[in-house]
């Protein structure tokens, strides 16, 4: 099957072809057809396997299907919003509407892109200029219905990119208002890369008998990503990382860590040791987070540290290394943190640096996937077994926007359990230590 049976007008299969792709991937061949005859979608697909086309093709078609019923009314200006794509994170709306300028580049559509941290009045001036199409973060969407910016009333299209994410981020309150502030007859597509049980629920709430689209077992990770654990102690965690940037000559890894604090600390860490890197999260300013991922698209710099939700979004074809430096705590995470490479077809490597405090999470994250994740053991990191797991600090909770689904904070009894091994716990790290500076390994 090629682009050009699936029924889309010349002026998108012209910017298709012009983007070098000739063949529909596994998800779009199944959602194209289903969107273009008005079917409600809900759609599950692996991370990298061409959602976002998936859903912004057949949106422009239906759009230019429907053109002829545009135009002035009573005074009202030519253009109005007529497609809503709501996404959980600044990141990925800007790759959305990447991706909608490119395919519409022949179409006489205008789309822009709303989200917060950065200047409101900007994006009220774009708006007031007239849109066909808006991407936009929850948030700032409703902060600019709620300043009269924006009216979603004649809205034909409603489409929930990462609806599992937006789920876990605590979104749902808003995407509730968000639907009753759109036609009830407006075609609703749902994309997501995993399916769960929330996101039937939400799909049974908002959606009219919708068609269900599922190119690959829920909850699976490519198979073109070559995982690999390396079981090391957290304090020497840093160190292994910069061996293998250092020695493997990685030109462009992308490294998770759970906390934002922790990001910056590894990126200071890799910084003073010569590597070129960046962090990316919550509390870096908009502009920050755009020069970090341009560099590092552009390849400025060799890592970006990242935490989950800066880090969606992030679209790099040829993404060669993923490196969980901390493993997450919720297993669907570590899913979308490895699909971040051997994308569009392409190869790539997610390493683990995995401590004995992160065992369990490893576990969940096997079951997860169904398959159990080749360890390597290297020479001069192995880990000490006199070192006992401790609970992990997960930084604090993160507010209703701010982040995914974590660990509650420790109780005070916990806490006072924690404490009658904390010596015993100490005196095995003091032994590592010692042991690690005989070794001379302080990269």
């Amino acid at each position: 099957m090629s682009f050009t049976t699936l029924g889309l007008c010349d002026p998108i299969l012209k910017a298709i072809q012009e983007t070098g792709y000739t063949s529909p991937t596994p998800i779009q061949k199944k959602a194209i057809p289903l969107i273009l005859k008005g079917d409600d979608v809900l759609a599950a697909a692996q991370t990298g396997t061409g959602k976002t086309a998936g859903f912004t093709l057949p949106l422009l078609e239906r759009l230019s299907q429907n053109h002829q019923n545009t135009g002035t009314h009573r005074g009202q200006p030519k253009r109005h919003i007529r497609a809503l794509i709501l996404t959980p994170t600044r990141e990925l709306a800007a790759q959305v509407g990447d991706n909608v300028e490119t395919y519409a580049k022949y179409l006489p559509y205008k789309s822009t892109i709303v989200f917060g941290g950065v200047n409101i009045n900007r994006q009220i001036s774009t708006l007031k200029q007239g849109i066909d199409i808006l991407i936009a973060t929850p948030g700032r969407l409703l902060d600019l219905v709620s300043q009269n910016v924006i009216d979603l009333s004649r809205i034909e299209i409603l489409v929930l990119d990462e609806a599992d994410r937006m789920l876990d981020m605590g979104f749902i309150h808003d995407i509730k208002k968000v639907v009753r502030l759109v036609p009830k007859n407006r075609q609703t597509l749902l994309f997501s890369a995993t399916f769960s049980k929330e996101i039937k629920a939400l799909a049974a709430g908002f959606q009219t008998n919708p068609s269900l689209v599922e190119v690959a077992a829920q909850n699976t990770a490519s198979e073109r990503v070559e995982q690999v654990v390396y079981p090391v102690d957290k304090e020497r965690k840093r160190e292994l990382l910069y061996k293998l940037i250092d020695e493997g000559r990685w030109q462009q890894v992308l490294v998770f860590t759970r906390t934002k604090h922790g990001a910056n600390k590894l990126c200071e860490y890799l910084v003073n040791r010569g590597i070129r890197a960046a962090a990316i999260h919550g509390n870096k300013s908009q502009g920050a987070r755009t020069k970090a991922l341009d560099d590092f698209k552009e390849k400025q710099i060799r890592v970006l540290v990242a935490t989950d939700i800066a880090a969606r979004g992030i679209d790099i074809d040829q993404l060669p290394h993923v490196v969980n430096f901390e493993l997450p705590n919720v297993p669907e995470d570590y899913v979308h943190r490895i699909g971040r490479t051997g994308r569009a077809g392409r190869e790539g490597e997610a390493v683990s640096l995995v401590c004995v405090d992160e065992d369990a999470f490893l576990r969940g994250i096997e079951r997860l996937i169904a398959q159990k994740i080749k360890k390597v053991i290297i020479k001069g990191y192995e880990v000490d077994p006199n070192i006992e797991a401790e609970p992990i600090n997960m930084g604090g909770g993160r507010g209703r926007r701010g982040g995914g689904r974590q660990s509650q904070s420790k109780s005070s009894n916990e806490n006072n359990a924690n404490k009658q091994g904390e010596q015993k716990r100490s005196n095995s790290r003091n032994r590592s230590r010692n042991r690690n500076r005989s070794r001379g390994n302080n990269a």
